[in-house]
């Protein structure tokens, strides 16, 4: 009797210690029936310091930050403050604007990953129908990353559409640039929108 309470006493440690160092799951789809934008793309985690950092976030066609739909914890819980050079182009633009702790979200494991946008800007209040951007900046390692950049027109019917990658590569002291050729390049593919009306 001791060496059965014994033993699952030990699985129930090892099932809550399990637990808390599972990220939450991310929503993967939005409630039936609600009119919706998902992002989806593949992503691959990358060794090394200084990399697999990414924000996903909407902007109106002016350039204006509408919402972010998430950041990886490191930065969005103040790694930027020792990291300038981390989701530097999201940072910019969500500072002030976006709650770090409501978008943080810990780093996946490699595979498929899918955020959603419930059609609301930062204040909560239902957009308008139009074309947005949906955008998925990658901090590749240090000063190298990627934009992944495309439209789509919310409000109508149902849309799809794909965005296409600009790589930004640069070096600084014992930093070297990354090429189109380095593995950190295939971080984060395949970046697509879908709105369901």
């Amino acid at each position: 009797m001791k060496r059965i309470f014994t033993l699952t006493l030990i699985g129930l440690l090892f099932l809550f210690a399990g637990c808390a160092q599972s990220p939450p799951a991310e929503p993967t789809a939005p409630p039936k029936g609600q009119p919706a934008l998902t992002i989806t793309f593949d992503y691959t985690k990358q060794s090394g310091s200084a990399s697999n950092q990414y924000a996903v976030w909407i902007e109106d066609m002016d350039g204006n930050l509408v919402k972010t739909l998430c950041a990886t914890a490191y930065t969005a819980k103040g790694g930027y403050k020792n990291r300038p050079d981390s989701l530097a182009l999201w940072m910019d633009k969500a500072m002030g604007i976006s709650d770090f702790d409501a978008v943080a979200s810990a780093t996946p494991k490699e595979g498929p990953v899918a955020y959603w946008w419930d059609l609301t800007d930062e204040a909560g209040d239902t957009v308008r129908p139009g074309t947005y951007r949906f955008l998925v900046e990658g901090t590749l390692r240090w000063k190298n990353y990627v934009l992944h950049t495309g439209e789509i027109e919310i409000g109508g019917g149902d849309a799809s559409a794909q965005a296409v990658p600009e790589f930004f590569f640069a070096g600084e002291g014992r930093q070297p640039a990354l090429d189109e050729n380095a593995p950190e390049t295939g971080m984060i593919l395949s970046v697509r929108a879908v709105y369901k009306a």
